[in-house]
């Protein structure tokens, strides 16, 4: 076996790619599920080649950093299918968090996925190699992948458990240690042996031209997470701004495990009206006055302070219609406008929540919608 070590320097800039290229992904996914189908495939498609292509650059700036006494090469055609299934996989995995309901069953097998596209990709990425043959020990083949998995899964409940600026933060250093760990963890149980079979599915990659397409793709990622980053923190004006636009008089929200927040934002969709029946006449609401809309039968009860009004729409299609307007659907009977939320409560893994002039009605909020109603609120 030859002696191989590995430079610090570039140990550590595979590192800062990781999280890199974790906190623009888990960044651009924010709010995703609640975006019309169409823009919902360009923010996981964005954020599936940020994830994917940091995996992928994070193992070859380490693989530059690689020591070896002899020389080396890569497949050229070997190394862009890793880099391709790094995409696919993690673009399967946001595929699932955010086109089918978030459970802990998904969120599980969504981690599963992004921890087998790394360890697929590592190990395909290191089978491009020419002149050098690496040899696996089991042992370190199965510490890879549980580690893979482990981790991944850990970053994926951690990132999608609530969906603040907190969350993502830490899932972005539980994504970037996954991918740092996984590498090198394999690389513990890997061996190097000379030999002189040169591969024939395409031509060479010398280390100084993979140092180009590292460098061109740490580009990217950078520039990507410029992008994202300084748009994660509001700035002073645009939240002096938004106090300047909110309801006058109404209280923040009480939570069990959170300082109370200004009020939000009334949202208002141009010409949107909803209508409601009464003595035989229809009458229309602003959607900004109503607090929630709970499911009656194949209709809906529109809550307005301590109002009750009767709406023709059923759950879902008023669902659909005042989405835009900020709506939330927090329960399968439930609607609730964000702005008008008085109160919050946390109850293990759910929640109830009150609205404007109805208190003595306790809205429930489901574990799978606890997420997306706690970032509306700002929680």
């Amino acid at each position: 076996m030859l002696d191989y070590s590995h430079d610090w320097r570039l140990v550590l800039a595979a590192f800062a790619i990781a999280l890199m290229a974790g906190f623009t992904g888990l960044s651009l996914t924010r709010g995703a599920s609640r975006l019309e189908v169409g823009p919902r495939k360009v923010v996981v498609s964005m954020a599936a080649v940020a994830l994917g292509g940091g995996i992928w650059s994070m193992h070859f700036v380490a693989m530059l950093g690689l020591q070896l006494p002899i020389l080396y090469f890569y497949d050229t055609l070997t190394t862009l299918i890793s880099a391709l299934v790094a995409i696919l996989m993690t673009g399967l995995a946001l595929l699932i968090l955010h086109f089918r309901r978030r459970t802990a069953a998904s969120k599980t097998l969504a981690g599963a996925i992004i921890g087998l596209g790394i360890a697929l990709m590592h190990y395909i990425g290191m089978s491009g190699m020419e002149l050098c043959r690496p040899v696996y020990t089991p042992f370190g083949v199965a510490a890879a992948l549980v580690a893979s998995v482990g981790l991944s899964v850990l970053a994926v409940r951690v990132a999608y458990s609530e969906r603040g600026r907190r969350n993502i933060v830490l899932g972005t250093v539980c994504f970037g240690s996954a991918v740092v760990l996984v590498h090198f963890t394999a690389m513990a149980g890997t061996g190097f042996l000379p030999d002189g079979v040169v591969g024939t599915f395409g031509p060479r990659l010398n280390n100084e031209t993979l140092a180009i397409l590292v460098t061109l793709a740490a580009f990217v990622i950078s520039s990507a997470f410029l992008l994202t980053g300084i748009t994660f923190v509001p700035a002073p004006e645009a939240s002096q701004a938004a106090q300047a636009t909110v309801v006058p008089g109404r209280d923040p929200v009480a939570t069990s495990d959170s300082p109370p927040r200004p009020a939000a934002v009334v949202p208002r969709v141009e010409g949107l009206r909803v209508p409601h029946e009464k003595e035989g006449r229809t009458f229309f609401l602003d959607p900004a006055a109503i607090s929630a809309v709970r499911a009656e039968g194949h209709y809906t009860v529109l809550h307005r302070g301590p109002d009750r009004l009767f709406c023709p729409w059923s759950i879902s299609e008023a669902e659909d219609r005042l989405a835009p307007a900020g709506f939330l659907r927090v329960h399968r009977s439930y609607l609730v406008n964000p702005a008008h939320v008085a109160k919050f409560e946390r109850l293990k893994d759910s929640a109830v929540c009150t609205v404007d002039g109805a208190a003595d009605v306790r809205i429930p909020v489901s574990r799978a919608r606890l997420a997306d109603l706690r970032q509306a609120l700002g929680l």
